[in-house]
């Protein structure tokens, strides 16, 4: 029974230390205990006041938690590792009695106090693998805050990107652009940036995957009421006379292709095509005015506005 609590506590910590590498390090489809946080805490936004989503508490308060439940597992991981060994196994200070501080309180006071790099001292492992596992602890700690760190350094300029890549779109809807004034070469380098924005999105959405649950209240710079607004400007330049339009039009429409495949892939789950896929986007994000998506076509068939279905 000692060993057996014992490694249990061994594969709580390498399955949070997993998390941690597939969330940050090395990010999968296939998600986790960090995406199951956040996927709740957006769930639980989207059941409460329009106001409180509006305040964008969702995703700050869902990495509040994914770092929470990360570190508290962690501790209590390594408490029951240390727990069926006590006292036997540790050294106490001569004002504490051992036999009286040996339940699991008194193992996962250790346990924080290592995981924090602390060292209060009135409490330390003697024993020879045990004297080993308290500054693989601390090393753990170390790493975890570190990670979390990457995390935040990580997450917070991704979402300044698809901000940014909002706000351009709502200053070209805003501004007016004719299709006459799109058939021209300072067209062509309009959609030419859009496109390059786009493609940095995708790959923000791929690395960072807890990304798409922080809700911007601001229309001009919500990506989800914008990225529409692309699809637009890519379907009225594909027909353009300039042949430079049309060829940055097309690979517009492949740069919003991939995005929506991403976002349906990973979030959303509709099987629609690509301006299905942005409805349900804007709708998942507050837009309650963007129409059904339609059901995925087949590759012969034609999708709305002569987009054709991703594949």
């Amino acid at each position: 029974m000692t060993w057996f609590v014992t490694l249990l506590g061994v594969a709580l910590v390498m399955a949070i230390l997993r998390d941690v590498f597939h969330t940050i390090w090395h990010p999968t489809r296939h998600g986790g205990l960090s995406r199951l946080v956040m996927t709740g805490m957006w769930r639980l936004s989207s059941r409460l006041s329009t106001r409180w989503r509006a305040s964008g508490l969702a995703g700050p308060l869902g990495m509040v938690c994914v770092v929470a439940v990360w570190a508290l597992t962690v501790a209590v991981g390594w408490a029951l590792v240390y727990w069926p060994h006590m006292p036997g196994s540790f050294a106490y200070s001569s004002n504490l009695v051992p036999a009286e501080h040996a339940g699991p309180v008194d193992a996962l006071y250790v346990s924080l106090v290592t995981l924090s790099t602390l060292g209060l001292g009135d409490i330390t492992p003697v024993a020879g693998w045990l004297r080993v596992a308290g500054p693989l602890e601390a090393l753990v700690g170390f790493a975890l805050l570190s990670a979390t760190v990457s995390w935040i350094l990580g997450i917070y300029p991704a979402l300044a990107r698809r901000r940014t890549l909002a706000l351009r779109l709502s200053h070209v809807r805003r501004g007016g652009v004719t299709s006459e004034a799109l058939d021209s070469d300072g067209g062509a380098a309009l959609l030419d940036s859009l496109a390059t924005a786009v493609s940095m999105i995708t790959v923000d959405f791929l690395q960072y995957a807890e990304s798409y649950y922080f809700y911007d209240g601001d229309e001009n710079t919500s990506l989800p009421l914008q990225i529409r607004h692309a699809a637009g400007l890519a379907e009225r330049a594909v027909s353009a006379r300039h042949p430079d339009v049309r060829l940055s039009a097309t690979v517009l429409r492949r740069a919003l292709d991939d995005l929506a495949t991403i976002l349906d892939e990973r979030f959303l789950h509709t099987g629609a095509a690509t301006v299905g896929v942005f409805a349900s986007y804007a709708s998942d994000h507050g837009d309650r005015t963007g129409s059904r998506p339609a059901r995925r076509r087949g590759p012969d068939m034609p999708s709305p506005g002569g987009q054709e279905g991703r594949p």
